[in-house]
């Protein structure tokens, strides 16, 4: 929408804020839906989701092709559906949770790998759907990917599945024979499994919940989201309406772009992750994405160093959410991950709402960009504190009740 919203209003006549509307009102609905997303992910698992997410999204995209100029309300209403179906069943909540049912060992680095589908999609998908806009009209682009989605939904009824377990198999692609026999030579004369192969515990989204590990993450995400959102927001009029950096426009809306395209330095996060954890991970690129914003605000001063900021930006602030999604995994396993992550959507939504109002209110109220973000970087500072205190969890006495070898190996590590 953010390229092709051009076209929309000057083929129909409707305003930009008009169109945002559908575009606001989608986003926030679709906040609403991740908990119920979450909760049939783990219960009837990416198979079925995914295929009916794909079916509706391309039915609606097929009816906003075939709307008339004065018709605003009917390319709304299946926008809005559109939207809200699409991030928590195609782009969020499901793939994530297929990526952690799939996965333990190697979790970390796949997460990374689902991260960037968004980011590095939408970069291939602007260009694609503006040709096709610019050739033939914004209405073919919509029906072009609806059909396209249609397409995509047979394979992927097909292929996906709930857990590894329901194709013979376990996380990582083991074979259950071969991974009970390597687990018990290892071992053997210590009276417990190896470290890597302990049995996962999981956790109930309720059990979740009352724990402040929880909270804190919860906390962490809503500041890092609308800290985030409002620098986002106000970036580009900075550059270009203050005397130190002086961009151009279109110089301006390069550093932004940049700093979205540096979202594939996930992956190397997702290395890290592995190594590191994925909560000192997380204190690292927040504590980078503040330094980032205090270097925006004092030494960006000509496009180079505004080049500079946009690298360091996209490097430390675009893997937050990923590295989050990674810390739920290791504390609250995979059994609810789905009802867990989805629990956090209707916040999370909500902030990425409040984030460029905050920015822009705090900007009228003040008159001073560096005061707006010096005051979002406290909130990432504030997040970061969060996730700090964010250790992992004891847990829960039905741990120690029913699975006394789970609850000795969460002890030993």
């Amino acid at each position: 929408m953010g390229t092709i919203q051009v076209y929309i209003a000057e083929d129909t006549g409707w305003s930009i804020d008009q169109i945002a509307i559908a575009v606001t009102a989608g986003t926030w609905i679709s906040g609403l839906f991740a908990p119920l997303a979450g909760y049939a992910a783990d219960r009837y698992g990416p198979r079925v989701l995914t295929t009916l997410g794909l079916v509706i999204v391309g039915c609606c995209l097929l009816v906003i092709s075939s709307i008339g100029n004065n018709s605003l309300w009917q390319f709304i209403v299946p926008y809005v559906l559109a939207r809200s179906i699409s991030n928590p069943f195609l782009i969020g909540v499901v793939p994530r949770v297929a990526t952690v049912n799939f996965f333990r060992r190697r979790r970390n680095i796949t997460i990374s790998i689902s991260g960037m589908a968004r980011p590095v999609g939408g970069a291939i998908n602007i260009q694609i759907i503006s040709l096709i806009a610019l050739s033939q009209s914004w209405r073919a682009a919509y029906g072009y990917v609806g059909v396209f989605l249609l397409l995509l939904a047979a394979p992927a009824f097909m292929t996906m599945r709930r857990t590894p377990e329901e194709i013979g198999m376990l996380p990582d692609g083991a074979a259950p024979g071969r991974a009970a026999a390597n687990t018990a030579r290892a071992g053997a004369g210590r009276g417990r499994n190896a470290p890597g192969l302990e049995p996962e515990f999981s956790w109930t989204a309720r059990e979740a919940m009352r724990t402040r590990a929880y909270w804190c993450i919860a906390g962490t995400a809503v500041l890092a989201i609308i800290a985030s959102a409002g620098s986002g927001y106000i970036l580009v009029p900075y550059l270009v309406s203050q005397p130190g950096p002086g961009l151009s426009n279109p110089q301006a809306v390069g550093v932004g772009s940049l700093g979205a395209v540096l979202a594939m330095t996930t992956l190397i996060w997702g290395y890290m992750a592995d190594k590191l954890g994925p909560r000192y991970c997380m204190v690292m690129t927040i504590t980078g994405a503040v330094a980032s914003g205090i270097f925006l605000i004092t030494g960006v001063n000509s496009v180079l160093t505004a080049y500079l900021f946009a690298i360091l930006w996209g490097f430390f602030s675009n893997t937050v959410g990923t590295l989050e999604h990674m810390l739920l995994a290791q504390y609250f396993g995979r059994g609810s991950f789905g009802a867990i992550m989805g629990s956090l959507g209707p916040l999370q939504t909500t902030a990425l709402g409040i984030g460029p109002l905050f920015g822009s209110y705090l900007l009228t109220f003040t008159h001073s960009y560096a005061v707006v973000f010096m005051v979002l970087m406290a909130m990432y500072a504030g997040a970061g504190m969060l996730i700090f205190l964010a250790k992992a969890p004891r847990l829960p006495p039905r741990a120690t009740a029913t699975q006394p070898d789970v609850a000795e190996s969460a002890a030993a590590v």
